[in-house]
């Protein structure tokens, strides 16, 4: 049993010594631990402090290409190089390394497909009130959205298996974090969570340059996520406000009508007309990116079958050049 730690980097080079000293050597049931970085384009020292530390492996980006791209692409070389199973964490010794045990476990018991390690969002200084209560409300929406129990969505300390993680799929560039319990949610995986600590922050977050700016960021990447996973739900329920407005402007002109004096109200007919056929064109994109999102399973099953090739090729022909290399 192979586990891999991939940590996404950008301009780590302060803090991530001390976020690789913190990580386990050794885990019960973990046959060998390897460490895997990602540098995302940075500008500093980061791939030198990687390399003379002993990092296994790294990925290196030319530019930033953001946290999304990372992230996946630190999948791709962890499935490539033969993980049974990845943990992802932070340069920024946020999350306490030791507790990599608790989110490997359910995964070595077969409990579960993908872990998220669950902050103490309240007990957290360093996130203002005003972070506390967003990070709250995003992991609401998700839990809609993917109709799961994940009470940090956000987390980027995760543990998936080598199956999960050839199932997965991130389309915005933003965030991996919410769209793929959405994508897990949906497809069934099995999922749960698990509570870790958090270390005093070392430097500002890189997602975060405002609060207004995450605001932003965290709106858009949720209605994307919508948009995505649940595009009858989303489109419905915004064309049938549409079409009831436009009903209720219709009411009324109706008895400004009876009452004679309709013809003063003909704006009123106008824009009810207007929003009657916007609501119903609404819906009927809802029904089209149904059928659209129908398809897409369809690819992402096929998706997983190349790559479970792939990826399971490689392995097995790493394995016996190992056994020849033995003989």
């Amino acid at each position: 049993m192979k586990l891999i730690i991939q940590i996404p980097c950008y301009n780590e080079a302060q803090t991530l010594e001390t976020a690789l000293q913190a990580l386990p050597r050794q885990i019960d049931g973990i046959d060998r631990i390897e460490y895997l970085i990602i540098n995302d384009g940075s500008r500093d020292d980061t791939a030198g402090v990687a390399s003379r530390w002993g990092v296994n492996y790294i990925v290196n980006f030319r530019s930033n290409r953001g946290l999304a791209k990372g992230f996946m692409a630190g999948l791709d070389a962890c499935l490539r190089n033969g993980a049974d199973i990845i943990v992802n964490t932070d340069a920024d010794n946020q999350y306490e390394g030791a507790d990599i045990e608790k989110l490997v476990r359910p995964i070595l018991e077969g409990k579960s497909d993908i872990v998220i390690g669950a902050r103490p969002i309240n007990e957290t200084d360093d996130f203002s009130p005003m972070k506390k209560k967003l990070q709250h409300f995003g992991s609401f929406i998700v839990r809609v959205a993917s109709r799961t129990d994940i009470p940090d969505a956000p987390s980027g300390f995760r543990a998936y298996s080598r199956d999960a993680a050839m199932r997965l799929n991130v389309t915005n560039e933003y965030t991996y974090t919410l769209e793929t319990i959405v994508q897990a949610g949906r497809t069934k995986m099995a999922m749960q969570s698990v509570p870790v600590r958090t270390n005093q922050e070392l430097r500002p977050s890189r997602l975060m340059k405002s609060m207004a700016d995450y605001i932003k960021k965290s709106v858009f990447t949720l209605g994307h996520v919508f948009m995505m996973y649940k595009p009858l739900q989303f489109f419905v329920t915004i064309g049938s406000l549409i079409f009831l407005c436009g009903t209720a402007v219709g009411i009324r002109f109706l008895v400004y009508y009876f009452r004679g004096v309709g013809s003063g109200h003909i704006q009123s007919l106008i824009l009810a007309a207007v929003l009657l056929l916007l609501g119903f064109q609404t819906v009927i994109t809802g029904l089209l990116a149904d059928v659209i999102a129908s398809n897409r399973k369809i690819l992402e099953d096929v998706q997983y079958h190349v790559r479970r090739m792939d990826y399971d090729g490689v392995r097995m022909t790493d394995k016996d050049s190992e056994k020849g290399a033995s003989t």
